[in-house]
């Protein structure tokens, strides 16, 4: 048996993961209550990023926690087409799970089947994210214990989906990232744990690629992708607001109406009555006829 390190690097890998996967969940949430307010291809595409930016987060949480896991005795490496397939997977089916939600009639049960298509394909992502996963040995779960984590990764995603259609309060909308991040978390470490490694003698060569060469370039790229996106939707205004600031506009223009053209400027009146024949001054009538 090989003695694992979840780890190696300290705490470093299990914050910044959860701050992946928060910056996912919050992008996330945040798109879909727009989808929710839009209609047509507006909708369509709100849902789309949704779905990209819980995927990508969910999936760049895996890999960051991965950085900290090693086991004795045998290096790792990563197979590139099935860890692609598992970023595939968390983006697709948490879209399916979201237009369930969005698009379906009943909402109990939109969310019941929404919560559990995406928990799915939060824990397909998981562990197919651990068979790209190449050492000098094999890996060898616990069933129980992956039975809870699947769990934990359904419930998680039900409450994120719930939270998505019903909480429309910033700071509440804070907290079920900040939630939805630590289940998400919660349910790696989880799986984590089911998991045993048993050494092969032989040493023969690892197929793949290190993390450093490929899985740690793709997570800066998403985690980029991810607080740039949530910085840019979080500075636009949503169709509310706009029709606010619309209307904030039109009451000012209201209050204020424009001078009609024929109208006299104040005070025109009263100068032009008193005005000299120069228009330099009042006119004195009788000054004018002393002097002539």
């Amino acid at each position: 048996m090989g003695t694992l390190n979840h780890l190696s690097l300290g705490w470093l890998t299990p914050a910044l993961s959860y701050l992946m996967a928060c910056a996912g969940a919050a992008l996330g949430l945040r798109c879909t209550l727009r989808g929710l307010a839009a209609s047509g291809p507006a909708r369509r595409n709100w849902l789309i990023t949704a779905a990209a930016a819980i995927g990508s987060g969910i999936w760049t949480m895996h890999f960051v926690a991965m950085f900290g896991f090693t086991v004795d005795g045998t290096e790792l490496r990563y197979n590139v087409p099935l860890t692609v397939l598992s970023l595939l997977v968390a983006v697709l089916v948490t879209g399916l799970g979201l237009t369930v939600v969005c698009y379906g009639r009943h909402r109990g049960l939109s969310l019941l089947s929404g919560g559990v298509t995406t928990g799915l394909g939060v824990a397909a992502m998981h562990y197919l994210g651990m068979a790209a996963l190449r050492l000098h040995g094999g890996l060898h779960y616990d069933a129980g214990t992956v039975a809870l984590s699947v769990l934990v990764a359904v419930g998680a995603a039900t409450a994120a989906l719930w939270a998505a259609v019903t909480i429309r309060n910033v700071y509440a909308a804070v907290a079920a990232a900040m939630g939805m991040g630590l289940a998400v978390s919660c349910m790696h470490y989880i799986g984590m744990a089911a998991v045993h490694v048993r050494l092969d003698p032989t040493r023969t060569g690892l197929g793949g690629v290190s993390p450093m060469d490929f899985v740690f370039p793709l997570a800066v790229g998403l985690g980029s992708f991810l607080f740039l996106a949530s910085a840019f939707v979080a500075l636009s205004p949503t169709a509310q607001e706009r029709a606010g600031y619309r209307a904030a506009g039109e009451l000012a223009v209201e209050e204020f109406p424009a001078a009609s053209p024929d109208a006299e400027p104040a005070g025109a009146g009263r100068a032009s009555a008193g005005a000299g024949p120069y228009g330099t001054g009042p006119y004195d009538a009788g000054r004018h006829d002393r002097a002539a």
